[in-house]
Parts: C-alpha cells; structure tokens; sequence
C-alpha cells in the first residue's frame, strides 16, 4: 500500500525544537554537575505533551485513511515516542545527581531523532 500525505509537519517541528532545548539545557546541568530540578522536569513534561499531540495528529490521518508504508513499524515507534519522555522523567528523579540531567539530555535528543525517524516510516524513505 502507497503512504498516504505524510502527517503536518508543524507537530514534529514543535516536539524538535522543544526536545533539543530540553536537551541544551540538560547538557548544561550535567557539566555543571546539577541535578534536574522541577523546571527541567516540567520542560520534560512540556516535550511529552507535544509528543501526545504528534501522536494524536497521527491518529488522526490514518482514521482519515492516511497509511505508512510500513504500518506496524510506525505504531511501535509511536509507542516509544510517547514513553521515552515519561520514561526519563521517572529515571532522573530516581537519580538525584547529575547523571539524571544526563537522561533527560539523551530523552531530548532521541526524541529528536525519533520525529525524523516516524516522518522516513512514513513516507517509505
């Protein structure tokens, strides 16, 4: 089966920029030796609310018919997407030192990495 349009774009842009600024900031606190704190988490919690909106925006087109060329790929990368954030949350509060701020930096960038990974499923490419 032939992908259909590809999602809007503007979602994974959103979750992109959101999570490489997480992981800036991430960054900085762990070579400062800092912990994440509330604000880090909560930045955290902002990328997952954007990956819930991303995912939701999926749904969306292939209720309307929309496929990717490879369907079951494409669900269990959507499954990761949303727990990754979550996940990083749980383990950087579970790690009070700067190890913690070292998870939410790799959570950032691989979401980063996972809105073009989701956008080639879907297209084929």
């Amino acid at each position: 089966m032939a992908p259909g349009p590809a999602v809007p774009s503007w979602p994974g842009t959103a979750v992109v920029v959101a999570s490489l600024l997480l992981a800036a900031w991430a960054l900085v606190a762990t070579v400062r030796k800092r912990p994440p704190d509330r604000a880090q988490l909560i930045g955290v919690a902002v990328v997952e609310l954007l990956a819930v909106g991303y995912v939701a925006t999926a749904i969306v087109e292939m209720a309307g018919g929309a496929r990717p060329s490879a369907l079951a790929v494409y669900i269990g990368y959507l499954f990761a997407f949303v727990l990754i954030p979550a996940l990083a949350a749980v383990l950087a509060r579970l790690e009070p030192s700067r190890w913690g701020s070292l998870i939410v930096m790799i959570a950032g960038l691989v979401m980063s990495v996972l809105v073009v990974r989701l956008h080639q499923v879907w297209t084929g490419g």
